[in-house]
């Protein structure tokens, strides 16, 4: 994706960044950029399943607390 800016008559330096600025913005360019920066790996399917067990685990001593009236939040 190629993003080009050409220099109009008796345009000052300034204003010709800032155009090729908003222009880069508006294009989404940085945007990408930063989502691609760092790749998340998938997990695998027993990471999955332990991530999963934790949490009903951590749901299951929630509701246990809050039943006895000393839940956390």
């Amino acid at each position: 994706m190629s993003l080009q800016v050409n220099r109009k008559e008796r345009e000052n330096n300034n204003s010709l960044v800032h155009r090729f600025t908003r222009s880069v913005m508006q294009s989404g360019i940085i945007k990408e950029a930063r989502r691609r920066r760092f790749k998340v790996r998938s997990l695998s399917d027993s990471a999955k399943k332990r991530s999963a067990l934790k949490r009903e685990r951590a749901k299951a001593e929630y509701e246990r607390l809050d039943k006895m009236g000393k839940a956390r939040r």
